[in-house]
C-alpha cells in the first residue's frame, strides 16, 4: 500500500479510468485491447462465436462475434467474464511429482518418462487392462483424436472414458439404439421454425442461456416445459408439466398411447421408414391417461391436451438435457421421445427433431473422434468391416483395435476400487466433486498405485489425490475445434501463452507417445493440432460425422460449419439436418421403434428418508466451480450452495428461510447449506445445485447407473434434513424436530402412489395457442 494511499490522497486514477476502444465505446482503460483474438465459447455446447480482447500477452476483455451464427452477439454471464479464467492465481504452471506426500517440481521429460514407466510397470504385472483413462467434453476435437489413438493404441488399454459416460451416455444409446448412430439430428434454427417445442428436463435459461434468444425469436410458438421444478425455464412456458420426479417416461409413453389410440400418426412415415410399430403399439397399452396421470401426478386431461397439441403441431420439437440423461432409465427415455418423434413424422425437417442439448463445449467432438463409447467416425467396435476400415486408413493390423469398448467411467472407478485398475489418468475433468457417490471415489482414487492429474489448475479437490501432476493450457491458450449440440464445428484460437511451463493437451499426448517410443507410428510427422484435423478428416470421410470438405479458414469464414461436410461439396450457410431422406444408420435403413418400459426409480423416499433430492446447475457457475469459482463477479452473485424446500415442508419441520440445515442419505452428509424455502419445488422434494466442493452434493447421491449406457443417477436420492451440525440453533427448533420428521410418513405414501398434483397446475389454455390446422399439411421432405 502506498504512502499517497494512506494519507488518502491517491484516487486511483490508474484503474479507474475510461478510454475509448474502436469496438466497444467507452470501458475501462485497462480493458482496451491491442488486439482481438476470435474464438469460440469453451464453457457450454451452445458454441457461441467470441473475441479475447489481448493486451500485452494478457487477456483483458471478451465480447460476443455479431456475425457468428449461433449466438449474434450475444453471450451469457460466464462468457462475458470468460478472460478472467485464464489469469487465475491457482493456475498449474509446473510438472510436479509427490514424493512423500509433498509435490515438487520435475522438467517435462522427467515427467513422461515416469509416467511412460509407470504405466509399463503396472501393465507388465498387472495386464494392459490395468490401466485406466478418464477425460472430459472441454478438449479440442483434435486433442480427443489424438488421446484416443493413444491411449487404445500407444498405452494399449481398452479402458477410456469420460464425458461421453458420465453426462451424455444415454443420449448417445438412444440415438444409436433408435437411429443406428449418435448425432442429434436436428439444428438450432429448428427453435425459430417450430410451433410447438417441449423440453423435458432441460432448464435452458439457466444451463444454455443464450437458446432462450432462440426460443424467444419465435413469439408464435407454443413451449411446454415438463419439470419437476418451476424453474427459469419453465417460468417462460405456455405450459408447465410439474410431474412428479422420474416419472417422465410414463409421460411419453403416455403420450404415444394417446397419439396411437386417436389416429394421429404418420402412417406414410411409420409405414417407410420404421420398424416395431405393432411391438411399440402393445407395450404401450396400459398408459392410458388415466394411469399415467397416476404415476406422474399431473392430471389426464392436461396428458391428453399435450399430447394433442404435439402431434397436431406442423413442425414438433423436442429438447433435453440431464433432467432426462441423469437417469437409470435414461437411454429408454431417449429411445421413448425419438419414438414419439418418428410416428409422428417430427424428424427431419425444419422445426422437427428429437434435440439431445449437450453438455459441455466438446461433448460431441469425443463422442465423434474420442475412441471411447465407439471407434472415431461413430465406428462400432463390434463391426468388423468397421475394424478392417479402420486399420487399414491407419495402416496397422487389425487385431490391434478392440472388438468391445473397454470400462465406462462408473466402471472404471468400480475396477479402481477393485484392485483391477492400478494406475489412472484424469484429464481436464474435477470427478471428486462431480462423481455420484463421492466416498466410493475417494476410496477408490486412494486405491491406485500411481494417479496422473493433468489440468488447467492445481491445486483442485481431484489433483490433491495425484502423484503426478501436468499443466495444461486450456481455453484462450491453445488451437483446434469445437463441435456444439447442432453439429456445428467451430474454431478456438490462441489468444495468449500458457503461463510458465504449461502445455497444450495436445502437446503433452505428444510427448507421452514419444516417451512410450510410439509417437512416429501413431503420430506420424505430427507437430501440430491441424496435422491431426487433417487425418481426422480422411477417418470421418463418407461418415455420418463428414468432416472432409472442412477447412480451418472455412470454419472460420462461415462462423462454423455443421457436419456433414463431404469433400467436393461446397460448404454453405445452411442449417443442416440429419436423416432428411428418410434414411437410417442402420442395416435396412429404417428407425427402429424400441417398447420402453417405465420402473419408479431405484431409491424411494420413506419414513426415514422423505425428501427426494434433485441436484443441478446455477446460470453462474460450472460444473466444479474450478474455472467460474475463480471469476470474482460470478462468486459473487452465487458464492456458497443452498437448498431449496417447499413452505408446507418447512413449515412441517419447523423451518425458516436461511437456517443452516444439514442434508442426509444412507451414504452421507452434506453439512450446512442455506435452505431456500420457495414454491418452485414441490412437497416431499429438495433441490441443490452440485457445483460446490465445500458442499459437495454427490456426498449423498447414490451410485446407480442406467444398465445401458452406463450413465450415471444423480438425481432422486432418498434425504433428510436435519439442523446444521455446525450451527444447529439458526432457524430450528429442536425440540420438535425429531417428531416432525417422524410425521413424514404423509410424503411417504404420496410418492407410493398418490395422484395428487405436486403443484398447483399451470395450465394454460393451449387451445387459444394452436389452433386445430385440419388435415396436416407437413411440407416437403
Amino acid at each position: 500500500m502506498t504512502l499517497k494511499r494512506l494519507l488518502g490522497l491517491d484516487t486511483r486514477a490508474d484503474r479507474y479510468s475510461y478510454a475509448v476502444d474502436q469496438v466497444a465505446g467507452y470501458v475501462s482503460a485497462q480493458k482496451v485491447p491491442d488486439k482481438w483474438v476470435a474464438t469460440t465459447c469453451g464453457y457450454c455446447s451452445v458454441g457461441c462465436g467470441m473475441f479475447i480482447g489481448v493486451k500485452g500477452n494478457r487477456a483483458v476483455s471478451v465480447r460476443g462475434n455479431p456475425d457468428h451464427p449461433v449466438n449474434r452477439g450475444m453471450l451469457c454471464p460466464k462468457g462475458l467474464s470468460e478472460h478472467h479464467t485464464i489469469v487465475a492465481d491457482n493456475r498449474a504452471r509446473y510438472p510436479l511429482l509427490k514424493r512423500n506426500g509433498e509435490f515438487g517440481r520435475i522438467g517435462w521429460d522427467d515427467a513422461f518418462t515416469t509416467m511412460a514407466t509407470k504405466f509399463r510397470e503396472t501393465q507388465a504385472k498387472y495386464g494392459p487392462g490395468s490401466v485406466g483413462v478418464i477425460s472430459t467434453g472441454q478438449l479440442v476435437t483434435e486433442e480427443f483424436y489424438a488421446l484416443g489413438k493413444l491411449v487404445q493404441l500407444g498405452i494399449g488399454t481398452p479402458n477410456i472414458d469420460g464425458n461421453t459416460t458420465l453426462c451424455m451416455a444415454t443420449a448417445v444409446s438412444g440415438y444409436k439404439r433408435s437411429f443406428g448412430s449418435d448425432g442429434p439430428p436436428g439444428a438450432y434454427e429448428d427453435l425459430e421454425r417450430a410451433d410447438v417445442i417441449v423440453l423435458i428436463g432441460a432448464n435452458v435459461a439457466e444451463n444454455h442461456p443464450i437458446l432462450c434468444w432462440r426460443l424467444r425469436a419465435n413469439p408464435n410458438t407454443t413451449l411446454i416445459v415438463v419439470d419437476p421444478r418451476v424453474t427459469k425455464t419453465a417460468m417462460l412456458a405456455d405450459l408447465h408439466l410439474p410431474l412428479k420426479p422420474r416419472s417422465d417416461l410414463a409421460l411419453i409413453n403416455g403420450f404415444i398411447h394417446f397419439v396411437i389410440e386417436n389416429d394421429l400418426i404418420d402412417h406414410d412415415y411409420v409405414a417407410r421408414h420404421t420398424t416395431g410399430f405393432e411391438a411399440l403399439r402393445e407395450s404401450v397399452r396400459e398408459y392410458t391417461s388415466e394411469r399415467v396421470a397416476e404415476i406422474t401426478g399431473l392430471s389426464a386431461e392436461l396428458i391428453c391436451r399435450t399430447a394433442w397439441t404435439y402431434a397436431r403441431a406442423r413442425a414438433g420439437f423436442i429438447g433435453w438435457t440431464m433432467g432426462v440423461n441423469h437417469s437409470t432409465k435414461g437411454t429408454e427415455t431417449v429411445n421413448a421421445i425419438n419414438n414419439l418423434a418418428l410416428i409422428t413424422g417430427n424428424i427431419g425437417r425444419a422445426g422437427a427433431a428429437p434435440f439431445s442439448i449437450t453438455g459441455q463445449c466438446n461433448a460431441m467432438g469425443t463422442r465423434e473422434a474420442g475412441f471411447a463409447s465407439s471407434m472415431p467416425g461413430y465406428r462400432k467396435f463390434e463391426n468388423s468391416d468397421d475394424r478392417r476400415e479402420l486399420a487399414r486408413l491407419w495402416n496397422i493390423s487389425e487385431e490391434r483395435i478392440p472388438t468391445a469398448r473397454g470400462l465406462a467411467y462408473p466402471d472404471i472407478i468400480e475396477a479402481a476400487l477393485e484392485r483391477r485398475i492400478r494406475a489412472l489418468w484424469i484429464i481436464a475433468t474435477n470427478p471428486i466433486v462431480s462423481f455420484p457417490n463421492f466416498g466410493s471415489l475417494r476410496q477408490a482414487l486412494e486405491s491406485l498405485d500411481f494417479l496422473v492429474v493433468q489440468d488447467g489448475y492445481h491445486p483442485t479437490p481431484t489433483s490433491a489425490y495425484a502423484h503426478l501432476m501436468l499443466p495444461a493450457a486450456m481455453w484462450g491458450e491453445k488451437e483446434g475445434t469445437y463441435t456444439n449440440s447442432e453439429r456445428r464445428v467451430s474454431k478456438v484460437n490462441r489468444a495468449v501463452p500458457p503461463p510458465d511451463e504449461a502445455r497444450p493437451d495436445f502437446d503433452i499426448f505428444l510427448g507421452v507417445a514419444g516417451a512410450l517410443g510410439v509417437r512416429d507410428e501413431i503420430f506420424p510427422g505430427w507437430t501440430k493440432p491441424a496435422d491431426a484435423f487433417e487425418e481426422w478428416k480422411r477417418i470421418s470421410a463418407g461418415r455420418l460425422c463428414d468432416y472432409s470438405g472442412m477447412t480451418y479458414k472455412a470454419i472460420e469464414q462461415h462462423g462454423g460449419l455443421q457436419w456433414p461436410v463431404a469433400a467436393g461439396t461446397l460448404p454453405d450457410d445452411e442449417a443442416r439436418r440429419l436423416y432428411t431422406d428418410g434414411k437410417f444408420q442402420t442395416d435396412d435403413g429404417r428407425a427402429r421403434l424400441i417398447p420402453c418400459t417405465w420402473e419408479p426409480f431405484p431409491e424411494q423416499p420413506n419414513n426415514e428418508f422423505p425428501f427426494v433430492l434433485n441436484t443441478g446447475r446455477t446460470v453462474e457457475h460450472w460444473h466444479t466451480r474450478t474455472k467460474t469459482g475463480n471469476v470474482p463477479i460470478l462468486e459473487r452473485l452465487s458464492p456458497s450452495a443452498w437448498v431449496e424446500m417447499n413452505p408446507a415442508d418447512a413449515r412441517a419441520l419447523r423451518l425458516k428461510a436461511q437456517a443452516r440445515v444439514d442434508i442426509v442419505s444412507r451414504r452421507g452428509r452434506v453439512k450446512s447449506v442455506e435452505l431456500r424455502v420457495t414454491e418452485t419445488v414441490a412437497p416431499g422434494q429438495l433441490f441443490t445445485p452440485f457445483h460446490y466442493f465445500e458442499a459437495n452434493a454427490n456426498q449423498v447421491t447414490q451410485s446407480a447407473f442406467d444398465p445401458i449406457s452406463r450413465e450415471p443417477n444423480y438425481k432422486q436420492s432418498a434425504v433428510r434434513i436435519e439442523p446444521a451440525t455446525r450451527d444447529p440453533g439458526l432457524g430450528i427448533r429442536d425440540s420438535g424436530f425429531a417428531a416432525a420428521a417422524r410425521n413424514r410418513l404423509s410424503i411417504a405414501r404420496f410418492w407410493r402412489g398418490s395422484t395428487i398434483p405436486l403443484l398447483p397446475r399451470r395450465e394454460a389454455n393451449v387451445g387459444s395457442r394452436v389452433p386445430d390446422p385440419g388435415p396436416r399439411n407437413r411440407g416437403s421432405r
